[in-house]
């Protein structure tokens, strides 16, 4: 009679249960109360809140500048990741250090220390804003906040894939004759884009719900640079609990249908470059 087998881990069903349990009470339970607390209103309601003018510009400045600011951090954040593996230089540990810094910086700290910066007064604005270039209290203040705190997604993400990757296949590319271009359109960037969505896609989620280093560099001047978040707590401030949940309704079916966008691009380029294992 063969002994029997003792298993480290649980079976496939004890598994499964304890995950949708602990699913179900950190993710799904919460985002059913926010549900079924907007449904107070009627539709007519729902919609007086949602679409009111000051409220739409909360989501242009919220979810527009966040697509910008991870696309940004997609293209420096992959520049970032290929100097760390693929040069060595002076202070490469400390700038490798510096990078994981916004998510070990409380987003308050993070946004004090923006604002003294580019100030009007700050060491860096108070040279720009001579020039026209007002970062500090306005929209482009915002995305340089987003842009610090999404940076170590792309970095952290991109950077895996980048030291498996084997420079043979850059170096039989340059020897069929490919320039530096090619090898990187045709063999490099092939391999890496499901990780650079990735990367663009948890910068972005990161950016949109981002409250504590916006709030202070953002000026927030309503239809200017004013964030869906802020208006979420104004709301909760001014007791109107159900208007509040309605915003964030709007926010939670808007990120959702984004991130899906992403994830559907993501697995299309995996099938199509054959790296869906």
């Amino acid at each position: 009679m063969a002994a029997q087998q003792h298993k480290v881990l649980p079976g496939f069903h004890l598994a499964l249960g304890y995950t949708l349990v602990y699913l179900s009470l950190v993710v799904l339970i919460p985002l059913a109360a926010v549900f079924i607390k907007s449904s107070a209103l009627s539709l007519e309601e729902f919609w007086a809140v949602v679409s009111a003018p000051r409220v739409v510009a909360t989501y242009q400045v919220s979810f527009g500048l966040s697509l910008l600011a991870a696309a940004i951090n997609a293209v420096f954040g992959l520049m970032l990741a290929w100097a760390l593996v693929r040069y060595r230089f002076p202070g490469k540990k400390l700038v490798d250090a510096l990078v994981d810094l916004p998510f070990a910086l409380p987003t308050a700290v993070a946004g004090i220390a923006l604002t003294a910066l580019y100030a009007g007064n700050g060491w860096l604005g108070q040279y720009l804003e001579p020039l026209g270039i007002k970062v500090a209290f306005g929209p482009l203040g915002i995305l340089v906040a987003l842009v610090f705190i999404g940076l170590p997604f792309v970095v952290r993400t991109v950077q895996p894939i980048l030291e498996d990757l084997d420079t043979e296949l850059e170096e039989a590319a340059a020897s069929l004759g490919a320039q530096r271009w090619q090898t990187f359109r045709l063999v490099i960037l092939p391999i890496l884009l499901p990780a650079l969505l990735t990367g663009f896609a948890l910068a972005f989620a990161r950016a949109v719900g981002e409250y504590g280093s916006v709030i202070f560099i953002a000026g927030n001047l309503p239809f200017v640079s004013e964030i869906t978040p802020l208006m979420i707590i104004t709301k909760l401030e001014q007791y109107d609990y159900v208007g509040a949940t309605a915003i964030a309704v709007v926010m939670l079916l808007i990120s959702f249908a984004l991130l899906l966008l992403i994830n559907l691009l993501q697995a299309w380029t995996a099938k199509r470059t054959g790296r869906n294992r």
